[in-house]
């Protein structure tokens, strides 16, 4: 950024920093309101709820604020809260809904794991086969995490494979191994991020990035390319999703 007399940012830096804040605020706006249409066409209880939930907690709080004689102080504050309801309440169901397209095509782990939001070093497809089942790594404060998708049967012998490799590097940090699935013994791809939040932390940052580095040397990636997401429309999602949680 160009700085003006005593460091200062100049008012072009300035101005042109004020613009592409604004020009990504439009950008989140019109991924919002094109996932709404979205899910508007696909989810025919959407409005309902959302009206519903906007509703339903204004009404709350101007009941509440009559009792009180306060209720020309709280309606805003029920109007705002009803807002944020239901817009919780929307995106909420977006995500079911981008889950429940995603569980069972290829790709989609490695999906769920890349929008993880705090410490998490993810690698993508350490090993895969032919069939596109694969392995991907997380490195995060629990330690090392694999997660694989794909035939149960073939992704067993991946997994063990990728397990006996890391082992080697990472000395005594624990090591987790998930296979996505509706078994007993599986995670399902909608709990996937819940579960991994779950995990106790049983390394700090400064081994992470140690054991990280050890891990890059494996570069096992050998295998056929997955795809980026399990949705064609999965980038946009992705957007929106993250835009959801900046509000």
């Amino acid at each position: 950024m160009a700085a003006g007399k005593g460091g200062n940012p100049s008012k072009e830096a300035k101005a042109a920093a004020k613009a592409a804040r604004r020009q990504a605020s439009k950008e989140r706006r019109q991924q919002l309101w094109q996932a709404f249409q979205m899910q508007r066409k696909e989810d025919k209880l959407l409005l309902p709820l959302m009206i519903g939930a906007f509703v339903g907690v204004t009404v709350l709080f101007l009941v509440i604020g009559f009792i009180f004689g306060m209720q020309w102080f709280l309606l805003p504050i029920g109007l705002l809260l009803g807002a944020l309801a239901a817009f919780i309440l929307f995106g909420r169901r977006v995500q079911k809904n981008v889950y429940a397209k995603a569980e069972g095509q290829a790709g989609a782990a490695a999906w769920v794991l890349d929008n993880l939001q705090g410490k998490w070093r993810v690698t993508p497809g350490v090993a895969a086969t032919t069939q596109l089942d694969a392995v991907h790594r997380v490195v995060g404060l629990p330690g090392v995490i694999l997660v694989a998708e794909g035939s149960p049967q073939r992704v067993k012998s991946l997994l063990a494979q990728e397990k006996k490799k890391v082992s080697r590097l990472v000395g005594d940090t624990p090591i987790y191994d998930i296979v996505i699935g509706n078994e007993s013994d599986q995670v399902a791809i909608k709990d996937l991020q819940r579960y991994l939040t779950k995990l106790p932390r049983n390394i700090d940052a400064k081994r992470m990035d140690l054991i990280e580095g050890r891990l890059a040397a494996l570069a096992t990636r050998g295998g056929p390319a997955l795809p980026k997401g399990p949705l064609p429309s999965g980038a946009k999602m992705r957007g929106v999703q993250r835009s959801i949680r900046r509000r």
